[in-house]
Protein backbone atom coordinates (compact mmCIF):
# COMPACT_ATOMS: atom_id res chain seq x y z
CA UNK A 1 0.00 0.00 0.00
CA UNK A 2 3.00 2.20 0.64
CA UNK A 3 4.69 1.48 -2.15
CA UNK A 4 1.75 2.39 -4.52
CA UNK A 5 1.10 5.56 -2.51
CA UNK A 6 4.93 6.56 -3.10
CA UNK A 7 4.21 5.54 -6.91
CA UNK A 8 0.97 7.56 -7.29
CA UNK A 9 2.62 10.69 -5.64
CA UNK A 10 5.74 10.31 -8.05
CA UNK A 11 3.45 10.28 -11.16
CA UNK A 12 1.46 12.60 -9.75
CA UNK A 13 4.34 15.22 -8.99
CA UNK A 14 5.19 14.47 -12.95
CA UNK A 15 1.63 15.30 -14.10
CA UNK A 16 1.33 18.52 -11.86
CA UNK A 17 4.97 20.20 -12.91
CA UNK A 18 2.80 22.51 -14.82
CA UNK A 19 1.31 24.02 -11.83
CA UNK A 20 4.45 24.54 -10.23
CA UNK A 21 5.21 27.43 -11.99
CA UNK A 22 1.59 28.70 -10.39
CA UNK A 23 3.21 28.10 -7.36
CA UNK A 24 5.98 29.83 -8.14
CA UNK A 25 3.83 33.16 -8.71
CA UNK A 26 3.11 33.51 -4.74
CA UNK A 27 4.62 36.64 -3.52
CA UNK A 28 8.27 35.60 -2.30
CA UNK A 29 7.43 35.38 1.42
CA UNK A 30 4.21 33.41 1.37
CA UNK A 31 6.13 30.99 -0.62
CA UNK A 32 8.72 31.19 2.09
CA UNK A 33 6.32 30.63 4.79
CA UNK A 34 4.87 26.98 3.22
CA UNK A 35 8.79 26.00 2.44
CA UNK A 36 8.71 26.59 6.28
CA UNK A 37 6.36 24.72 7.07
CA UNK A 38 7.05 21.69 4.55
CA UNK A 39 10.14 21.54 6.35
CA UNK A 40 8.63 21.64 9.32
CA UNK A 41 6.55 18.56 8.76
CA UNK A 42 9.96 16.96 7.25
CA UNK A 43 11.41 17.81 11.04
CA UNK A 44 9.14 15.36 12.36
CA UNK A 45 10.80 12.12 11.97
CA UNK A 46 9.81 10.13 14.90
CA UNK A 47 6.12 11.27 13.87
CA UNK A 48 3.72 9.47 12.10
CA UNK A 49 1.64 10.76 9.48
CA UNK A 50 -2.37 9.90 9.67
CA UNK A 51 -4.51 9.95 6.43
CA UNK A 52 -7.37 8.05 5.59
CA UNK A 53 -6.23 5.82 8.87
CA UNK A 54 -3.19 4.83 7.11
CA UNK A 55 0.37 5.97 8.74
CA UNK A 56 3.32 6.79 6.92
CA UNK A 57 5.96 9.00 7.79
CA UNK A 58 7.71 12.23 7.49
CA UNK A 59 9.09 11.45 3.80
CA UNK A 60 6.00 10.34 2.79
CA UNK A 61 3.99 13.06 3.79
CA UNK A 62 6.45 16.03 2.76
CA UNK A 63 5.98 13.96 -0.74
CA UNK A 64 2.48 14.25 -0.40
CA UNK A 65 2.38 17.86 0.49
CA UNK A 66 4.73 18.97 -2.05
CA UNK A 67 2.49 17.04 -4.99
CA UNK A 68 -0.95 17.70 -3.72
CA UNK A 69 0.76 22.20 -3.30
CA UNK A 70 2.01 21.83 -7.18
CA UNK A 71 -1.84 20.08 -8.31
CA UNK A 72 -3.59 22.44 -6.65
CA UNK A 73 -1.89 25.45 -6.96
CA UNK A 74 -4.43 27.72 -8.56
CA UNK A 75 -5.81 27.29 -5.23
CA UNK A 76 -2.76 28.92 -2.82
CA UNK A 77 -2.32 32.48 -2.23
CA UNK A 78 -1.13 32.21 0.98
CA UNK A 79 0.18 30.07 3.73
CA UNK A 80 -2.96 29.93 5.07
CA UNK A 81 -4.78 28.79 1.83
CA UNK A 82 -2.09 26.19 1.94
CA UNK A 83 -2.77 24.74 5.15
CA UNK A 84 -6.44 25.41 4.79
CA UNK A 85 -6.68 23.88 0.91
CA UNK A 86 -4.36 21.60 0.93
CA UNK A 87 -2.59 20.48 4.17
CA UNK A 88 -5.26 20.04 6.35
CA UNK A 89 -7.71 17.14 4.72
CA UNK A 90 -7.74 14.45 2.19
CA UNK A 91 -10.30 14.69 -0.85
CA UNK A 92 -12.45 11.87 1.23
CA UNK A 93 -12.75 14.71 4.52
CA UNK A 94 -11.19 13.47 7.01
CA UNK A 95 -8.74 15.58 8.60
CA UNK A 96 -4.65 14.73 8.42
CA UNK A 97 -3.39 13.43 12.02
CA UNK A 98 0.43 13.48 13.47
CA UNK A 99 0.86 11.01 15.88
CA UNK A 100 4.37 12.42 18.09
CA UNK A 101 6.59 9.93 19.53
CA UNK A 102 4.90 10.15 22.83
CA UNK A 103 1.65 8.93 21.42
CA UNK A 104 -0.38 12.30 21.54
CA UNK A 105 -2.19 13.05 18.53
CA UNK A 106 -2.28 16.67 16.88
CA UNK A 107 -4.44 17.58 13.50
CA UNK A 108 -1.93 18.87 10.62
CA UNK A 109 -4.11 21.95 10.80
CA UNK A 110 -3.70 22.24 14.33
CA UNK A 111 0.27 21.43 13.70
CA UNK A 112 0.81 23.58 10.47
CA UNK A 113 -1.06 26.75 12.18
CA UNK A 114 1.32 26.89 15.65
CA UNK A 115 4.41 27.15 13.30
CA UNK A 116 2.64 29.42 11.09
CA UNK A 117 2.39 32.15 14.02
CA UNK A 118 6.20 31.11 15.03
CA UNK A 119 7.34 32.17 11.65
CA UNK A 120 8.55 35.82 11.48
CA UNK A 121 9.31 35.70 7.15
Amino acid sequence: MKKLLAISLFLLLGLSFHHLAQAQALPVDEKQKIEALIKKVAALTDATFIRNGSGYNATIAVTFLQAKWAANAANVKTARDFIDNIASMSGAGKPYLIRLKDGREITGRDFLLAELQKLNI
